[in-house]
């Protein structure tokens, strides 16, 4: 079929996500990883965003160079007859993101457990109040 181009499959698309939140955690450009696969950063790109296909040896080349074992490409894959809910992919864009990278690293740094547990709390807190903001003014906008 000609113009009727094959949408990447949710497997692909997540290794593709995994390969891209290491190597951010990491902080390795994709020029960096490309070199040392012996590819370009576009192959690279092609790979996290999952329209090109890992192979197998590519991928076992890949969790090399990120230094993690290969089983980590594949520790929240969605089920092959569903599709990756929106919210698990937008948590892995989230860790990916420079944003969500440093929110982690100082996470990590706080050490004592009733701390972690406020913090949480006033996220939560925050993303409630947010969430009634929108949903007032969704009712002054129908209004």
């Amino acid at each position: 079929m000609i113009g009727n181009k094959k949408s990447p499959n949710p497997i692909d698309i997540n290794v593709g996500k995994r390969i891209r939140l290491r190597r951010t955690i990491l902080g390795m450009s994709q020029e960096k990883l490309g070199e040392s696969l012996g590819i370009t950063f576009q192959q690279v790109q092609k790979y996290e965003k999952g329209t090109n296909r890992v192979g197998a040896s590519r991928l076992q080349s890949i969790s090399e160079a990120l230094d993690i074992p290969i089983s980590f490409f594949f520790d929240v894959a969605p089920a092959v007859n569903s599709e990756f809910s929106s919210e698990e992919n937008s948590v892995i864009d989230f860790l990916s993101s420079p944003e969500g990278l440093r929110l982690n690293r100082y996470f990590i740094r706080i050490k004592d457990v009733k701390t972690r547990q406020k913090i949480i709390e006033l996220l939560k807190s925050i993303v409630s109040i947010e969430n009634d903001k929108v949903v007032i003014e969704e009712k002054d906008a129908v209004e």
